[in-house]
């Protein structure tokens, strides 16, 4: 890859010096290396501090200078290494001196580079300060994949200050196991919201009849399902981030911060917001909802269908990753034969079951606490781009089997029975139709989460999915007692056992 032509940013202040290194900090990962050159007094510890800072989302976090100690280190949401290597005595102390070690842990910064001339990755990017009129010049310049990373950030940035909020501060915020990045922004005055970054994706290797899992999963690849979606909730009456500004051929959406407070109580489900959320729940899906929904620019998002192409593609993540995960081999034809099968049963009852939006991931991860608010309202719901429309009850299992947090089965009984109460408060409503349709859903999403997070386990290096597995091979044993998956458990007891 080419290397970057030269970026030349004003830095006509601090505060210019400071969103700099914010833009940086937004796009940074572990094995970045970031020499900084200037002469003395050029700004060099300047940038560094607003950087370590930015990535510390801590105006106020302790940065001293590593002048005289070479090196200082930082537990930081990315490990941060700041070298000095002004009082370097040769190019062969670099290991003596941890700069290896650093790199392949975390982030490193180094002054004074030209002292290691050689020993710097190729990739890494320069950043050179120089004194500009009363403030400073900067002009970065780098190899690897660090053009794509500048012109992105830097591109965010002139979103932020066309959509009303110039000179905002960022800050990371956690994102979840898609593509997409998120950030809260903050403009000097208070006003504050979350920028999503997702530029589409572009189509990944067809999987099965020439077309790509996303296309079969009907997930989505840009932002326009969410704006469409994210309005639709709102006008029909519920708490979904209003959109402040987009820009949709870009992939960025500047969106209300609903804030921090979710639904869980020292990491547990809280009976009073969980059952708040069945009602949300309830209230959806007692009146129709239309499967076309505008969007700003006058076109119009159709939202797809949970078909058999959907579920089937889902489900086959066990096969594929979870069985090898156990047995560290995938299962034999017959089984697999056995299993589609099964799931191609399944799905008739499935999509014979009443229908409604299916917001598919509908659990305490994207749900918030609003107590500002009354009634349903005070439930926010935030990822709700791959919606589809199928069965109602997908999204009761999605809650009350929340795959990140165990929900006891007394707490997923009685939340059930609310759903129930309220469905029949609401009109007609058939219950045993839903229990059946409920047990297939969790079966579904269990049988395609065990398969997920091996998945990202193994192929992401994300090994912190596995400690979910337990939990949710217990909401798929729970699942099992119903009739209607008596084929599946004995394809479970067979080939797969659930007990350990």
């Amino acid at each position: 890859m080419s290397a970057l032509e030269p970026i030349r940013v004003e830095l006509p202040d601090e505060q210019a010096t400071i969103r700099l290194a914010e833009d940086v900090a937004a796009k940074l990962a572990i094995g970045d290396v970031i020499a900084l050159r200037g002469d003395l007094g050029a700004g060099k510890t300047s940038f560094a501090r607003a950087l370590i800072r930015a990535v510390a989302a801590d105006a106020g976090y302790e940065v001293p200078s590593p002048t005289f100690t070479i090196v200082q280190t930082y537990d930081t949401r990315l490990p941060i290494a700041h070298f000095d290597l002004y009082r370097l005595g040769s190019i062969d102390e670099m290991q003596e001196i941890g700069f290896d070690e650093a790199v392949s842990e975390g982030v490193v910064l180094v002054e004074w580079p030209e002292r290691a001339e050689g020993y710097l990755p190729a990739n890494r990017l320069e950043i050179a300060l120089d004194m500009h009129g009363a403030g400073r010049m900067a002009t970065l310049s780098g190899g690897g994949d660090w053009p794509q990373r500048l012109q992105r950030t830097l591109a965010i940035r002139a979103f932020l200050d066309h959509g009303g909020f110039a000179l905002a501060s960022r800050r990371h915020l956690q994102g979840d196991a898609s593509t997409r990045a998120y950030e809260r922004v903050e403009t000097p005055d208070g006003a504050r919201a979350v920028l999503m970054d997702a530029a589409e994706r572009p189509p990944g290797p067809a999987v099965r009849d020439g077309r790509t899992y996303d296309d079969l999963a009907h997930r989505a690849t840009n932002v326009r399902p969410f704006v469409a979606m994210s309005d639709g909730l709102r006008a029909a009456g519920f708490s979904a981030p209003a959109i402040l500004a987009a820009d949709l051929p870009a992939g960025l959406l500047l969106v209300e911060d609903l804030g921090n407070e979710g639904v869980l109580q020292d990491g547990a489900p809280d009976a009073e917001r969980y059952g708040v959320a069945v009602d949300v729940l309830a209230a959806l899906h007692a009146a129709p909802r239309p499967r076309d929904v505008p969007l700003p620019d006058g076109t119009i998002h159709t939202v797809p269908p949970f078909d058999a192409d959907a579920l089937m593609i889902e489900v086959d993540l066990l096969p594929s990753w979870f069985a090898k995960h156990l047995t560290d081999a995938r299962l034999s034809a017959e089984a697999e034969a056995e299993f589609v099968a099964v799931w191609r049963e399944l799905f008739v009852r499935f999509d014979a079951a009443e229908k409604s939006w299916l917001l598919r991931d509908f659990h305490s991860p994207n749900l918030l606490w609003l107590p500002e608010h009354e009634g349903l309202r005070r439930i926010g719901i935030l990822d709700h781009q791959d919606a589809m429309i199928g069965a109602s009850a997908y999204d009761v299992a999605s809650l009350l089997q929340d795959v990140r947090v165990s929900v006891e089965p007394a707490l997923e009984s009685a939340l059930a029975d609310r759903y129930v109460a309220a469905r029949r408060a609401l009109g007609a409503f058939d219950e045993a139709a839903f229990r059946e349709a409920y047990a297939i859903s969790g079966a579904q999403r269990a049988t395609k989460v065990l398969g997920g997070f091996a998945r990202l386990a193994v192929a992401a290096g994300k090994p912190q999915y596995l400690r979910h597995i337990p939990r949710v091979r217990g909401y798929l044993k729970r699942c099992l007692r119903h009739p209607v998956l008596s084929g599946l458990a004995l394809w479970y007891e067979r080939y797969l056992p659930l007990d350990d």
